[in-house]
């Protein structure tokens, strides 16, 4: 409707009035997100011999490290990718709106590798298939299925457990905000366009929530011993 009213001004009023009306109420489910045990494990899941399980160890270690949509991820080009002083990587997020995002030594040198075993070109994907192309939205995520069940017998908790590569995204958001930082820079780093929007993770940490609870002490209660009515134990007696 905000498109239609650049478009047909003259329904300018018809406009407004449905775009007044309120969003329908709905239920949010709480985030679901993994423990840093269960990330390591599944990064570590894919077979490091084979060209394929390179790559989605690679990949998965960027998901995590780098909080990206899985649309975010497999749009890195390799012109993408700083590893020189300060590592970092360019994302291409919703709205044509760019953010870098910075690595850890770690993560730079798993990308150091694997530029050896790929097609250096500035334009060419970080993530390619076999035939040279970008993974697609789909075979991330089945990669990131597949790691999570040869994760298993490493990480019992997997079991049952619905992993998807926005899983990970929100496994970041948690482990920043656990660690302490800032809600705003979260925000920053997921690009998202308003804190509010990060403020889910928030509410979703319960251990946070009990830390928070210690700094408050109980409301400390005196405690008054029940006596019944002389009448009420009369009745009783006579049941």
């Amino acid at each position: 409707m905000r498109f239609a009213a650049l478009k047909n001004p003259e329904a300018l009023a018809i406009i407004q009035r449905a775009l007044a009306i309120p969003m329908k109420r709905c239920t949010r489910p709480l985030v679901g997100f993994l423990s840093r045990e269960e990330v390591q494990a599944i990064i570590d899941a894919p077979d490091p011999a084979t060209w394929a399980g390179q790559r989605d160890q690679v990949l998965l270690s960027t998901l995590y490290n780098t909080g990206a949509r899985v649309s975010e991820a497999r749009g890195i080009k390799v012109a993408d990718v700083t590893l020189e002083g300060s590592p970092m990587v360019r994302l291409h997020g919703k709205g044509r709106k760019d953010r870098t995002v910075p690595i850890w030594p770690a993560t730079a040198a798993q990308i150091r590798r694997w530029l050896l075993r790929i097609d250096p070109a500035p334009g060419g994907s970080l993530f390619p298939t076999a035939s040279g192309g970008p993974l697609t939205r789909s075979a991330i995520t089945d990669r990131l299925k597949r790691a999570t069940k040869a994760a298993v017998g490493k990480c019992a908790s997997l079991v049952q457990r619905r992993v998807s590569p926005h899983t990970f995204r929100h496994t970041t958001a948690m482990h920043l905000l656990q660690f302490g930082v800032d809600i705003t820079l979260i925000a920053l780093w997921l690009g998202h366009e308003s804190p509010a929007t990060t403020h889910i993770y928030v509410e979703a940490d319960l251990k946070m929530k009990e830390e928070a609870l210690k700094l408050v002490q109980p409301l400390t209660a005196k405690q008054v011993r029940y006596k019944p009515a002389e009448g009420l134990l009369r009745f009783l007696q006579s049941l």
